[in-house]
């Protein structure tokens, strides 16, 4: 069974944010940094060469794939933020209506910059996932 890419690094998140040659980027995901470690209660990890995630969880999945993955993240990207949400939890799509400027994927919601979404529901919508994601994988 294939490996998966994207595991926890020891790598420092600090570090990481410190070389984004876009300064208000940069500024962003410190922001952000202090925004998903407030509400999740979790340290900050680099997941692989460019996502910051937030706690993990187990998964495994019917095909018998099974892996870890963070329980929320973001990646500051040159295109765009990308902040990695449960694709399905409580009220998302009232939620994104509301949010501001952004696109959406399945598993991720793209934005250009945080002033142009509201912070508030970018708070509520990364408490929504967590909790929608530990009652799917709870820990042991």
């Amino acid at each position: 069974m294939a490996k998966n890419k994207t595991t926890e690094t020891e790598s420092s998140v600090i570090d990481f944010i410190k070389v984004i040659d876009d300064e208000n980027k940069r500024n962003d995901a410190f922001e952000l940094l202090k925004i998903m470690q407030e509400v999740t209660g979790f340290e900050p990890k680099l997941w692989g060469p460019n996502i910051i995630g937030f706690g993990s969880y187990h998964y495994k999945y019917a095909s018998g794939h099974e892996g870890d993955a963070p329980l929320t993240g973001f990646s500051p990207r040159k295109d765009a933020i990308s902040l990695y949400l449960n694709p399905v939890f409580e009220n998302k799509e009232e939620l994104l209506l509301k949010f501001g400027k952004h696109k959406a994927g399945k598993g991720c919601i793209y934005i250009k910059k945080l002033t142009d979404i509201d912070l508030e529901i970018l708070k509520k919508m990364i408490s929504l996932s967590v909790e929608s994601i530990q009652k799917l994988y709870p820990s042991k």
